[in-house]
């Protein structure tokens, strides 16, 4: 099997290695041209994300070390640090990593999603510019089912595993339209912002974020298609807020049970869903008293995190277990791609010799041939064309004393072996 990986990943190198080897997307399509211009690259993908550059590969024999050169000397990166970090499959190997990868099995979020959306896309871009041909459709193609079918049969993809997505799916437990909804995002770092990203994939209607630094608050609103505000003004929108969320490093609570108290009776009893992600906290813990205020921790979330894990865990071991049946299948597949040139080739063989011994057996009978000498003369000397070669070099095989030979030639014609016949 000629197909190859080649790749780097955030299992083998930090973020400042990576950050060499990735491929900008509007740089790939000359990647893509560079690469297969290279001698025994027959056909190459590159995917190239946040935590892994890969480039899938079907080559001729013997071409494979070209691939981390290529690599190497095109992103100046060509030192013995980054080399040691290369990892490299081939045959089967390569498609139980690439199905693995499609699957979520290789993500630093075990089952997350988005790995098989990046994958279609590198594929895609590939087959745009020419560079994936047979092997790699062939590869991609059962890669992407081999993805739906572990997510229909396993719970790999539908338990939260980070705090930010975690803070969603349980808000989505208490609210069935976010549409409807108004969320108070108290801090702008990176869990905020993440969070900002879920909600709004939600469909939340209104986002406020408030932040001490003013321009960085607006920077996220901006993004998210929110607003701003300072952390002064939190008393002023908290009665608007159907969920808040708070983030930030105050070392004192920014919402007090009296403040929470206050804006509860304007809000008519409607509830509202409380989640301090913040250590220390950012909401007096003395709020979970309220009636109609539903309120979160950090650990609360942590603890559904660890047992969200778990079961992806569990799910994990399930998609293994099926990408090892998977694999031996496409295995057996592609064995049977490789055989289609010799295939085609004896098939064009017997078309040659078939046309020009009718061309022979044609003039016979315009030369006034009877058309049973014509026939018998296209019939013996077809059989002995189409039986020469195979004949001299089972007489060969004989003379050389190899009788695996023989018996494979039994196989390959369908014949059966006469000395079974004699056996009782």
């Amino acid at each position: 099997m000629s197909l190859f990986t080649l790749g780097i990943s955030h299992a083998t190198a930090p973020v400042a290695i990576r950050e060499r080897l990735s491929f900008a997307a509007e740089q790939i399509p000359e990647a893509l041209r560079a690469l297969t211009g290279l001698e025994g690259v027959q056909e190459a993908v590159i995917l190239s994300t946040c935590n892994r550059t890969e480039i899938y590969a079907h080559l001729e024999n013997g071409s494979e070390a070209q691939l981390a050169d290529w690599l190497t000397l095109l992103r100046s990166a060509d030192d013995p640090d980054v080399r040691a970090r290369f990892y490299t499959h081939a045959g089967e190997a390569a498609a139980r990593h690439l199905f693995r990868v499609a699957c979520g099995l290789d993500s630093m979020i075990l089952g997350e999603p988005q790995i098989l959306g990046q994958i279609k896309d590198a594929y895609s871009q590939a087959q745009h510019h020419g560079a994936a041909g047979n092997h790699l459709h062939r590869l991609f193609q059962y890669a992407f089912a081999v993805a739906k079918q572990v997510r229909t049969d396993t719970h790999i993809g539908e338990h939260p595993v980070s705090v930010a997505y975690a803070t969603v799916h349980l808000a989505r437990q208490i609210f069935a339209d976010f549409s409807k909804l108004t969320a108070l995002l108290i801090g702008a770092g990176e869990t905020i912002e993440l969070v900002a990203q879920h909600l709004r994939e939600q469909g939340t209607r209104r986002m406020i974020i408030a932040n001490r630094t003013l321009s960085r608050g607006h920077q996220l609103a901006e993004q998210f298609g929110g607003y701003a505000i300072g952390l002064h003004e939190i008393p002023i929108h908290l009665g608007e807020a159907d969920i808040v969320i708070a983030s930030t490093g105050s070392p004192e609570p920014l919402l007090t049970y009296a403040t929470v108290a206050e804006i509860l009776g304007a809000r008519k009893h409607r509830p509202v869903l409380m989640m301090d992600i913040a250590v220390p906290r950012d909401i007096d813990p003395q709020v979970m008293e309220l009636s109609d205020v539903y309120l979160f921790t950090i650990d609360d979330l942590r603890n559904v995190v660890e047992n969200n894990r778990n079961s992806r865990r569990m799910a994990a071991h399930q998609a293994e277990l099926l990408i090892d049946a998977q694999v031996a299948k496409f295995t057996e597949q592609l064995r049977g791609l490789d055989a289609v040139p010799a295939i085609r080739a004896v098939r064009d063989n017997a078309g040659t010799l078939r046309d020009q011994t009718l061309e022979q057996a044609q003039h016979l009978l315009a030369g006034g041939a009877p058309p049973e000498e014509a026939l018998k003369f296209l019939a013996e000397t077809l059989t002995n064309r189409l039986l020469h070669a195979p004949t001299a070099y089972l007489r060969q095989a004989a003379h050389e004393g190899r009788d695996h030979i023989i018996r494979q030639a039994h196989e390959l014609f369908g014949l059966k072996d006469k000395d079974q016949d004699k056996k009782p």
